[in-house]
């Protein structure tokens, strides 16, 4: 299954808010999962020096993507597919 970076501002000195975002994300993936469609929240970037931290979820869509960063409240900038160099 594709994973889909979701963007979203966040700015410096938020690490409060990272965790709670952090939370909100696991929490709407496993929601719709158990709703019928699989999500899995893998984790996130925060860049302090750009205010910008990047919500990685495995969906089977970018439209699942989109919907699990709407009812997270992560407000994305964008979402986009991401293809790791990680060994599965």
């Amino acid at each position: 299954m594709p994973s889909y970076l979701v963007e979203s501002y966040l700015p410096r000195g938020s690490a409060g808010e990272k965790a709670a975002r952090e939370r909100r994300a696991r929490s709407s993936a496993e929601e719709l999962t158990r709703e019928g469609t699989r999500v899995r929240f893998e984790g996130s970037t925060h860049v302090p020096e750009d205010e910008i931290c990047f919500f990685t979820f495995e969906a089977p869509s970018s439209g699942v993507a989109a919907l699990v960063a709407q009812r997270a409240r992560l407000e994305p900038l964008r979402i986009v597919e991401a293809v790791s160099s990680r060994e599965e």
